[in-house]
């Protein structure tokens, strides 16, 4: 019974050690699990402060976004406009181009048609010259030999005008003569 009591007596100190060294060990644990219960609550404060954000974030993110779209459509809807307004400017434009472009082959070909009737006229009017200038010379010549021949019909006439005059004047001495030869005769009283 002793040794039985003993035994006993040795377990119960066993028992009662590992009792104490759980105990510590629990409040070891306890204490630990405290820690981790404030670390828990700290997380969870944190994390509903951050869900508080995020919530915030998503709403502000939100509004942004609806803003971003509304002038997203604001800004597509204004260059639909703009483009409409350059297209329609651009079919005007191209519309001008194209008739100036007719416009100017029109007047290309009005352009070739007069220079070719310029050409033609400048040609007529060289010819025309040509013959003008070959009948003027031809004139000219004619002209040069008619006053030639008048020259020398002229040198005649004053030669025989000259000689008429010299006959002209003998003639006139001769009835000088004659007229004092019929008055000296008339004075004879014998062959009166």
């Amino acid at each position: 019974g002793v040794l039985l009591y003993n035994h006993l007596q040795q377990k119960v100190r066993n028992a009662e050690a590992l009792a104490q060294k759980y105990k510590q060990q629990q409040e070891a644990l306890s204490a630990q699990l405290q820690v981790v219960y404030e670390h828990r609550s700290r997380l969870e404060r944190s994390l509903q402060k951050e869900r508080g954000e995020h919530k915030k974030t998503k709403e502000d993110f939100l509004v942004y976004k609806l803003e971003a779209q509304e002038a997203l459509n604001k800004e597509k809807q204004d260059s639909l406009n703009r483009y409409g307004a350059l297209s329609s400017q651009h079919k005007i434009l191209k519309n001008q181009h194209d008739d100036v472009k007719k416009q100017l082959l029109d007047l290309q070909l009005q352009h070739n048609s007069l220079r070719l009737e310029h050409r033609k006229s400048l040609e007529s009017h060289s010819q025309k010259l040509a013959q003008l200038q070959q009948e003027k010379d031809s004139e000219v010549t004619n002209l040069q030999d008619t006053v030639y021949k008048l020259r020398e019909e002229s040198k005649l006439l004053r030669k025989a005008h000259q000689e008429v005059h010299s006959q002209l004047l003998n003639a006139q001495a001769q009835m000088e003569e004659f007229r004092q030869l019929k008055e000296a005769l008339q004075k004879m009283p014998g062959l009166r």
